[in-house]
């Protein structure tokens, strides 16, 4: 297929196969060894990093597998150091943290949307790479992905969100005043990777315009980059049972044949 082509679905699901096979491996070596597995997802609106995330942890146990997403601080935690509510989250050992924005919110919307002021701003960003450097000395293995897609793919997807119900949701009122500030995102970005895209953190950009083709590149760059997690699974058997099967005993619920109008 050539790159302008959009992957469709069959493609896209025979080649995340084996590359989900490889992510249980991940996930069995960071336990066998205690690693701990800490991976950014960061982007424009509608990038993809949703559907990133369900592709990386779709098959991983939960408990084993997180994903954050935190809300909007509280007037608490806005009292806090800014970096204090996401060490909350950190991994211990033998776990794997997804981040469905991070700290990085106070480099783009924070910063973009007025939310931070200048002189927090620029603290945040002489900090970032000290916090991350301590985070990568102590063990942690992290990993800082940005998802990239063109404003006209960006206002296709936010009318897909207003047009579908189930979608809706996924709409906020910052994602509308937001889509006259492409621009300013793209200088508060640059602003950020200059700062902190270092030897002990890079960043990587993905280009998710085509969704699929994003996520696949993403998983396949993170597999790639982890040291060799070839860590054989358990031999398990499952013997004949004794005697013959139990059956389940309940009551059964009667079917709903029809809903009142009124």
């Amino acid at each position: 297929m050539s790159k302008e082509e959009k992957l469709g679905r069959k493609d896209y699901e025979r080649l995340l196969e084996p590359m989900e096979q490889d992510l249980v491996g991940m996930a069995r070596w960071a336990q066998k060894t205690g690693a701990r597995i800490v991976v950014l997802f960061e982007g424009r609106d509608t990038a993809g990093k949703g559907g990133a995330i369900k592709a990386v942890s779709g098959q991983l146990n939960p408990r084993q597998c997180r994903t954050v997403a935190l809300a909007a601080p509280s007037d608490r935690e806005k009292g806090e150091w800014y970096f204090q509510r996401y060490v909350d989250q950190l991994p211990a050992r033998g776990e794997i943290v997804l981040f469905d924005r991070s700290w990085y919110n106070r480099a783009g919307v924070e910063r973009v949307m007025g939310y931070a002021t200048q002189a927090e701003v620029e603290a945040f960003l002489r900090q970032t790479p000290t916090f991350e450097k301590m985070l990568v000395d102590d063990g942690i293995l992290l990993f800082k992905y940005w998802l990239t897609c063109d404003q006209d793919k960006q206002e296709e997807r936010l009318h897909e969100r207003l047009e579908d119900p189930l979608k809706r949701w996924k709409l906020s009122p910052v994602d509308v005043a937001a889509r006259e500030k492409y621009a300013d995102y793209t200088l508060a970005r640059e602003a950020m990777l200059e700062v902190t895209h270092t030897a002990h953190a890079p960043w990587t950009l993905v280009d998710f315009n085509d969704q699929r083709r994003g996520r696949l590149t993403l998983i396949r760059d993170l597999l790639d980059r982890l040291p060799d997690t070839m860590v054989d699974a358990p031999e398990l058997d499952l013997p004949p049972l004794e005697g013959e099967p139990k059956r389940e005993k309940f009551g059964v619920l009667e079917p709903i044949r029809s809903f009142p109008l009124a």
